[in-house]
């Protein structure tokens, strides 16, 4: 899986601005499923067809999504001297992009820097610019227009069994949902893989692609934080290492237990290491697709990591391994609620 997190982490896609990271994404998937298309938000859609035999079960129309848009900044101005005042595209901390280089869409990379500020607690978007070489408004309007907008440049490191990227919210979650599509030998359900658009700034694409596939059972696939970097206060359970994070809640959803339970059950069952995941703030598509129409049984499966929301998300590949395996497991039984 490695070449696949490098292609997905190193493409561009920020919220919004997914066409790029979709094609690529597109290019990965389309042997493994009957069809794929776009939808009005720009969602990908990889379809598969199930066998219909679900061991005397119900044959669900299951919706898999993980989220192709990453987090950046988008230009609000140009000054007379070529630098881009910017204000952010998701969460994005004014700390972490100091110092940091962004590229665009184009290619075009700059740099990000500060006007003075006294004490580090005054940095503030507002105080920041890019710096992309220009030396008028004239010139660096040949390169950049306000609304442009730059994600973290910065490629994937291999640090033992370890990976470093920006891009892994949610590159991560969509690598396995591909992943496990290319594994899927038989499966009784029809499978809707959903790349979705917007889930830095809402949940935009679930929301939208869950209504029109009126999905029966949904999985959602993101990062969670986890608990083991020097001087945590021992709040989370989530750990590197630890296995597939199976949700329980998060801000933005309570996971129904059965739900859970089918995970864990399913886990167990088939020795997949795993840990459970409650998280205090943050949110993943599964709260859109759990809403969607009259209500739809949804959990989700995360990926501990490390530094969210910087250019340097650290991931272990063997959480990523057994994320796909659950998954997989999942999709081949009859989902018994």
């Amino acid at each position: 899986m490695k070449e696949l997190i490098r292609n997905f982490t190193q493409a561009y896609g920020p919220a919004g601005h997914e066409t790029q990271v979709c094609e690529v994404i597109r290019q990965a998937v389309a042997g493994y499923c009957d069809r794929t298309s776009t939808d009005a938000l720009g969602n990908l859609i990889a379809f598969r067809a199930g066998t219909g035999e679900a061991g005397g079960g119900k044959r669900h129309r299951v919706m898999l999504a993980g989220h192709m848009d990453e987090i950046g900044v988008v230009v609000t101005h140009i000054d007379e001297h070529g630098f881009l005042r910017f204000t952010n595209v998701g969460g994005v901390s004014p700390h972490v992009l100091l110092g940091q280089r962004v590229e665009f869409g184009n290619g075009r990379v700059g740099s990000i820097g500060t006007e003075r500020v006294d004490e580090i607690k005054d940095l503030k978007h507002d105080k920041m610019f890019i710096d992309v070489g220009a030396k008028s408004r004239s010139e660096a309007e040949e390169w950049v227009s306000v609304g442009d907008v730059a994600t973290y440049q910065r490629g994937l490191v291999e640090m033992g069994t370890r990976l470093s990227s920006k891009a892994m919210d949610d590159r991560i979650g969509c690598v396995i949902i591909a992943e496990t599509l290319r594994r899927l030998k038989s499966c009784p359900h029809d499978v809707y893989a959903v790349f979705t658009t917007q889930e830095e700034v809402g949940l935009r694409g679930a929301r939208v692609s869950a209504y029109g596939i009126d999905p029966t059972f949904g999985i959602a696939f993101d990062v969670t934080g986890m608990n083991d970097t020097p001087n945590l206060k021992n709040i989370l359970n989530m750990k590197l290492g630890g296995g597939a994070s199976i949700k329980a809640k998060d801000a933005s959803v309570v996971v129904p237990p059965k739900v859970r339970d089918l995970m864990v059950r399913t886990a167990r069952e088939n020795d997949i290491p795993y840990q459970l995941e409650v998280l205090p703030s943050g949110g993943t598509d599964t709260g859109a697709i759990l809403l969607t129409r009259a209500g739809v049984p949804a959990g989700c499966i995360s990926v501990p990591t490390r530094y969210i929301h910087t250019p340097v998300e650290t991931i272990e590949t063997s959480d990523v391994e057994a994320c796909v395996q659950l998954a997989t497991k999942l999709l081949e039984g009859p989902l018994e609620l």
